[in-house]
């Protein structure tokens, strides 16, 4: 008889409420509103970072699933929402989407979606063979296949599929390819969203140098590129003001001017200069874009500045990489991508060792805001002050800050940028 009542009362309330249309005994239920990649990138709360899980100098030694959750929840910690993958030959994009599932049947609530990327190579890639750049690998086909399987069974997690990572960049001289082959596979990627064999909220892109979408030299400028930019859903571009401190130095310095500055004031005017620079080239394919009579959203798919370097950008070379100057480059980007509702995949989450596994110390090893072990850089001290990460591992170690939170040591390692008498513009 209560049962009775309180379903005869439940009735009273829903039409009170004009939900006129409710059946007796069948009471709604309100749905979590499924998020698109339109509605995630450019949300400022929807922080997006790059994410590998690998804690051995190989490949061949993946991630388990369990250590790839417990990366997941430190990046939901820090306001992580989107993680870039890159390639789906190995298993550990597939186990990271898993991972994701599985952290949502655990913790409702929990929130994470992913950038998917599927890797695109020339023909001889990575082989003894001389690459030929004119044809794709045999190989790419059924990467795009598995990307697209992936999609489908995973739709509430999967957002956004990236064809290629720095695929066409020429200085990518084992695997680049031409736009040809980039704009062949989002066509098909966008045909299969029009038959709706994938879901029509789907974000299709490429994720490449800045130069490779037109802010660059004019050899980049040719008929597929522009075809592509209209293709594509928003575009994915890359800056790395980092590497150009050896490369084109132009912003990297300090002027005599300042030379009665302290040491962290000179540093953080480098560090102004580059993030500067890295606007300029946001900046340069806009204006490409524009030029095309194109108006799409453009994303940062990666930058970053490397800890530690024994190679160009280290204490031998252009004094760029340090924790310091790392973690302002972090946070000076975060701050101007976030107020101009730009998604930013900074790279990376984690150090990684197999990227250099003959070079431990060399810089492609040392990107992370955290080390391997977890311990937290520069850049991610204010979030282990305020707690954070309180409760969360890695690798069964809590997270500290490094160099035990001493500003004063840190410094210390801190060299300053060479003496140059101008910057053309960017002082």
């Amino acid at each position: 008889m209560r049962t009775r009542i309180t379903s005869m009362i439940a009735m009273l309330l829903l039409l009170a409420m004009g939900c006129k249309d409710v059946a007796p005994n069948q009471i709604p239920v309100t749905e979590e509103k499924s998020m698109t990649a339109s509605d995630i990138l450019s949300n400022p709360e929807y922080l997006a970072i790059s994410y590998g899980g690998y804690r051995d100098t190989t490949r061949t030694i993946q991630p388990t699933i369990p250590q790839l959750k417990d990366d997941l929840k430190i990046l939901s910690a820090m306001g992580v929402r989107i993680l870039r993958t890159y390639n789906m030959q190995l298993p550990h994009a597939t186990n990271v989407v898993k991972a994701i599932a599985q952290l949502k049947q655990e913790q409702p609530g929990f929130e994470m979606y992913v950038m998917l990327g599927a890797w695109i190579d020339c023909k001889n890639a990575w082989t003894d063979k001389a690459p030929d750049h004119n044809v794709e690998s045999e190989l790419n086909a059924a990467e795009i296949d598995r990307a697209v399987a992936l999609a489908k069974e995973y739709p509430e997690i999967i957002k956004i599929i990236a064809v290629g990572n720095e695929a066409m960049v020429k200085w990518a001289t084992s695997y680049y390819v031409q736009p040809a082959v980039i704009l062949k596979w989002v066509n098909h990627l966008q045909n299969l969203k029009a038959k709706g064999e994938l879901p029509k909220d789907l974000w299709i892109t490429s994720s490449d140098n800045f130069a490779s979408w037109g802010g660059g030299e004019d050899l980049y400028h040719v008929p597929e590129l522009e075809e592509l930019i209209k293709a594509v859903d928003y575009i994915s571009m890359h800056t790395y003001p980092m590497h150009d401190t050896h490369y084109n130095p132009v912003f990297w310095g300090v002027s005599p001017k300042n030379m009665l500055l302290s040491k962290k004031q000179k540093v953080e005017n480098a560090m102004i200069r580059s993030v500067n620079y890295a606007k300029d080239q946001y900046n340069s394919v806009q204006a490409y874009m524009t030029s095309l009579g194109v108006n799409k959203p453009i994303h940062i798919g990666e930058t970053g500045w490397a800890t530690y370097a024994n190679d160009l950008y280290g204490d031998e070379g252009s004094h760029a990489a340090d924790q310091y100057k790392s973690g302002r480059y972090y946070h000076l980007m975060r701050e101007w991508t976030t107020s101009n509702n730009i998604s930013c995949f900074y790279f990376e989450a984690f150090d990684e060792q197999w990227k250099d596994a003959g070079n431990p110390q060399g810089s492609e090893n040392h990107f992370g805001l955290f080390n391997i072990d977890g311990e937290a850089k520069y850049a991610m001290w204010n979030l282990v002050d305020e707690g954070t990460f309180e409760g969360l591992t890695r690798n069964g170690h809590a997270i500290t800050k490094s160099f035990d939170g001493d500003e004063k040591k840190l410094l210390g390692h801190v060299k300053l940028p060479p003496v140059r008498l101008n910057f053309k513009g960017y002082e």
